[in-house]
């Protein structure tokens, strides 16, 4: 619990100096070496909303749901995405769960810089 209030005070996206769960990241092909980095994102919890103006959907009964739909990726795909797009340079390797509370799931992304040399003579990164 004191970890996911941590979480909440930073910003949406943000680097963190070290993996939160060191055995996980380093089976998802984390490596503590230059060009490889982890980035912290939160993705809101719950299900998608169809975004319709005052909840009226017109058509067949079969299209009239709102609330009870499901978006078709995980929550844990947008957090990769997000941090993707956030960092441009950088290649999304892996990501894995940190935490969650009622609002927020918390995921870490692994990067890795594809320009960078000590990452291009990696066999497993590159």
């Amino acid at each position: 619990r004191v970890r996911c209030w941590q979480f909440r005070q930073l910003a949406a996206i943000h680097r963190a100096s070290r993996p939160t769960r060191p055995d996980k990241a380093r089976r998802l092909g984390y490596k503590n070496k230059q060009g490889v980095c982890i980035y912290r994102t939160r993705v809101r919890r719950g299900g998608r909303k169809k975004p319709v103006a005052k909840g009226i959907c017109y058509g067949k009964p079969k299209t009239a749901g709102v609330n009870q739909l499901k978006f078709q990726r995980s929550i844990q795909s947008v957090a990769e995405e997000r941090v993707g797009r956030a960092c441009g340079g950088l290649r999304v390797l892996n990501s894995y769960w940190v935490g969650q509370d009622a609002v927020y799931k918390y995921y870490e992304v692994i990067c890795v810089d594809p320009a960078h040399k000590a990452d291009r003579r990696d066999a497993r990164l590159n």
